[in-house]
């Protein structure tokens, strides 16, 4: 039997993943975004990721005019925020600090709010289903040091400190 919506969201639900706001600017300089979890490097030379976003979403067609995005990894004090972009408000920036980006044509990075950002220029486009995934190549970035923002069973959650194993020598 095939799967339902509902049973593809549990699914994927079960899975704990990593929270980004992927941003953008369209053709008239206005600032977009929204939340995703679906973020996965492709490769590291050339250093290229992947993100999906929905066909309806103003964020990817103002990726389209543009051609650039930039993924930010938020840390785990950023639950709000990442409600906000998960929303279709069109004020998502007026309360966030953003600076433009230098290698991704002004799109705005979330360095405050972020574990790491990644600032991307659009490699390849392909539409599946009611998405699209973008590769990006990754052409600047920064990581920070928090801790990340995950999302598991539809509630967020913190990523549990670990200090570094020592591994015994022979």
């Amino acid at each position: 039997m095939p799967i339902d919506a509902d049973g593809f969201r549990q699914i994927f639900a079960s899975l704990p993943t990593t929270v980004a706001v992927v941003t953008t600017i369209d053709g008239a300089g206005t600032p977009r975004g929204l939340t995703t979890n679906t973020v996965t490097a492709v490769s590291k030379e050339p250093p290229l990721l992947l993100v999906c976003l929905d066909e309806g979403s103003q964020t990817l067609r103002a990726v389209r005019e543009s051609g650039v995005f930039v993924v930010n990894f938020l840390a785990d004090s950023e639950r709000e925020l990442s409600q906000v972009f998960a929303g279709k408000g069109q004020d998502k920036f007026g309360r966030v600090r953003h600076v433009p980006s230098a290698a991704a044509g002004g799109a705005p990075v979330l360095a405050a709010h972020a574990i790491a950002h990644a600032e991307c220029v659009v490699q390849r486009e392909i539409g599946v289903g009611d998405h699209t995934i973008l590769i990006g190549r990754l052409e600047a970035g920064a990581v920070h040091d928090r801790v990340p923002l995950m999302y598991h069973r539809r509630a967020y959650s913190s990523w549990p400190t670990v200090d570094r194993l020592s591994v015994p020598t022979a």
